[in-house]
């Protein structure tokens, strides 16, 4: 039985799941070259936004041929240019598990009205792939951010398929190694794992997802924030910094300055190494208490970045009520902000284990999850 409060607490308590912990010693001075007051247009705004672009490229190891465009409204404005830009030339299959991909559902249903093929599966479950029809165009998300389930691999996404694979991937992109092959389109925003400021997407296109742009023109209005095309080809200047519409060049130089520490410390690999261990500390939590787990039943397809735990005891009369004073009594310690489970998801809690956050903090964490889980068991005897 806990009783004391732990000794130890997080150096940063935020684990927010969007927008998340910055990159650790992050200061405001760090924007200081921001070129704020210049035109986006500028040659130095240019050269920022380039720059954004080809680091992402480069840490990611996404394919010379495919493009990398900075587009308005973060993952959300991402996915729908591309679903409004591409749907409808083909049948169209919908993959939901968490909000997010249902959330996308909607969209192409009720509003695009295409009669497309749904496949859902609960909270804490996955779809089975095995049982999807890649010659069809397929929307999914990669990391399930709301229900901390994630697609363990490519492996069924077929090489030689005839439809077009639009990935929501804003968070698994920089903690979960993305098969560039199998994805046609992918979008993710600055806020996830780099721990950047809202509002900006990223929209990546295989030459694949470009020939659709050029050949196919959908049957519904277009408004101008999503045309990518201008006459039948690509807008190429989309994909060299030339955005739509104008951009925060302060968030811009805050993303830059999360990409140039992910280089600093490794790349790619050692972000991935950051979330995987994070991940890890809670896992062996979790194993070790009985009166908690995690919401993926499926380890191969638990999320290291967004990781959502149920509580299980049999005390607990109101599930979702005992989650929110768990989340309220961390946050009134101030050793966790921002950890409640999301809004339309089960009950429980959901504790962000990308890259910007640090192992320590995890593990100072986790004392205080027993402590105020066992104070909230006693305030309800």
């Amino acid at each position: 039985m806990v009783t004391d409060t732990p000794a130890a607490r997080p150096a940063n308590p935020r684990f927010s799941s969007g927008p998340c912990a910055k990159i650790p010693t992050y200061s405001l001075d760090m924007l200081a070259d921001a070129p704020l007051g210049r035109s986006h247009r500028a040659g130095v705004g240019k050269a920022k936004l380039k720059a954004a672009i080809e680091t992402t490229r480069d840490i990611l190891g996404i394919p010379a041929d495919y493009r990398i465009g900075i587009v308005p409204a973060s993952d959300t404005g991402a996915v729908e240019m591309a679903m409004w830009s591409m749907l409808g030339a083909r049948g169209v299959e919908m993959l939901a598990w968490e909000s997010f991909g249902a959330g996308w559902v909607t969209d192409v249903v009720k509003q695009l009205k295409l009669d497309a093929t749904v496949r859902e599966a609960a909270y804490g479950e996955i779809v089975d792939f095995a049982q999807v029809d890649f010659d069809k165009d397929v929307v999914f998300t990669w990391n399930g951010t709301t229900s901390g389930v994630r697609v363990p691999n490519g492996d069924a996404i077929p090489a030689n398929r005839a439809g077009l694979t639009i990935c929501d991937a804003t968070s698994a992109a920089f903690a979960q190694d993305l098969p560039w092959d199998k994805l046609d389109v992918t979008t993710f925003s600055w806020q996830k794992v780099m721990g950047g400021e809202a509002a900006h997407g990223m929209l990546i296109l295989s030459p694949r997802a470009v020939e659709r742009l050029e050949s196919y023109t959908p049957a519904w209005p277009m408004p101008k924030i999503f045309r990518m095309t201008k006459g039948g080809k690509l807008i190429e200047g989309i994909f060299v910094g030339e955005t739509i519409n104008t951009p925060s060049m302060l968030a811009v130089e805050d993303y830059l300055v999360a990409l140039d520490w992910a280089k600093s410390i490794g790349g790619l690999p050692a972000l991935m190494a950051r979330a995987d261990a994070n991940a890890a500390a809670i896992a062996a939590f979790v194993d070790s208490h009985d009166w908690i787990e995690n919401l993926a039943v499926d380890p191969a397809t638990r999320s290291n970045t967004s990781v959502c735990l149920k509580f299980t005891d049999a005390r607990i009369t109101d599930g979702a009520a005992f989650a929110k004073a768990v989340a309220k009594r961390l946050e009134g310690e101030g050793v966790a902000l921002d950890i409640g489970a999301y809004r339309d998801a089960p009950a429980g809690l959901r504790i962000w284990c990308g890259a910007t956050v640090e192992t320590a903090d995890i593990q100072a964490l986790l004392p205080w999850l027993e402590w105020a889980f066992e104070a909230e068991i006693a305030a309800q005897a």
